[in-house]
């Protein structure tokens, strides 16, 4: 038997399209073009090949799901949430520390979530579900319409995903389910409508029995979201710094940065996307000088 051909990392990607997946798109865009949705800056050809990975090229799928997608950013007003106000920031990021912080050696803007930090009650005591939500949305149309360009541009291709670090340290089952709605609904958003964003996902800290727990969610996953995935214990910083430069990883992660400025790195928003501060930022390497690239997504 003929061994296996890998398979291509940047599959269903512009360049790198099959035959009937480029007729999938170009059928996906004129069926927009012709009921006169199609809106030629925002419904760009890596935003329609997001759907339709996400559907597997099965275009009645990939029509359902952008037709939820586009009923759905029309009741919450997402294209009025780009800049969302949200002055509780740093008070939230005392209970619930989420943030975007610099680049990956692929030039993907990392992404890191504390979840061990959640304290709930005061959480909700500084702001509501419905506005971390909004938050949220918020977060993600920065993330698609102001991080990957910057990023993008930086490193001289295209980037079209994250690189998450999920810090599990000193979390309990209790935590889990006093957010769980929270969760349930920002896990919603990610996979209806901001389908493939996921580039590298690292679960940290991660405690004892979750390699359980884990071996019996990889089943149902598809082979390449599991390859995205790594879960650590606390032995994790040569693996991070494997895919993150230590410039960019904060201090606290096994890097060596440290943010000057009120909130250090988790209120920094440092990245190429900071024009104020982006100078002063180590970036994501040079083309010439990055690793090969992984799966974006």
């Amino acid at each position: 038997m003929p061994p296996t051909q890998p398979r291509d990392p940047l599959a269903g990607h512009l360049g790198h399209l099959t035959v009937p997946e480029q007729h999938a798109l170009d059928k996906f865009k004129k069926q927009l073009q012709e009921e006169g949705s199609f809106v030629a800056d925002k419904h760009d050809d890596a935003t329609l090949l997001r759907f339709l990975r996400a559907r597997k090229f099965d275009l009645p799928k990939t029509k359902l799901m952008w037709d939820n997608c586009e009923t759905w950013r029309k009741e919450q007003g997402v294209d009025e949430l780009l800049h969302f106000d949200f002055p509780e920031g740093p008070e939230v990021m005392k209970y619930y520390p989420q943030y975007y912080h610099k680049t990956d050696k692929d030039g993907r803007p990392v992404y890191i979530e504390q979840l061990g930090k959640l304290d709930i009650e005061a959480l909700y005591k500084v702001t509501t579900q419905d506005r971390l939500l909004k938050r949220l949305i918020s977060q993600y149309e920065q993330f698609l319409h102001e991080r990957l360009p910057a990023t993008s541009k930086v490193v001289g291709h295209p980037v079209e995903t994250s690189c998450t670090i999920l810090d599990l340290g000193g979390v309990s089952l209790l935590q889990f389910y006093k957010v769980k709605d929270y969760v349930n609904q920002a896990s919603a958003i990610g996979q209806n409508y901001y389908p493939e964003c996921m580039g590298k996902f690292y679960i940290i800290n991660a405690p004892w029995g979750f390699a359980s727990v884990w071996s019996l969610i990889k089943p149902w996953l598809d082979e390449v979201t599991v390859a995205k995935i790594e879960v650590l214990g606390g032995s994790y910083k040569d693996k991070l710094l494997q895919q993150i430069p230590k410039e960019n990883l904060p201090k606290e992660f096994g890097g060596e940065c440290q943010c000057s400025g009120p909130g250090g790195c988790q209120m920094s928003n440092a990245g190429p996307w900071n024009v104020p501060t982006s100078a002063s930022t180590a970036s994501a390497p040079a083309p010439s000088e990055q690793q090969p690239l992984a799966p974006p997504s």
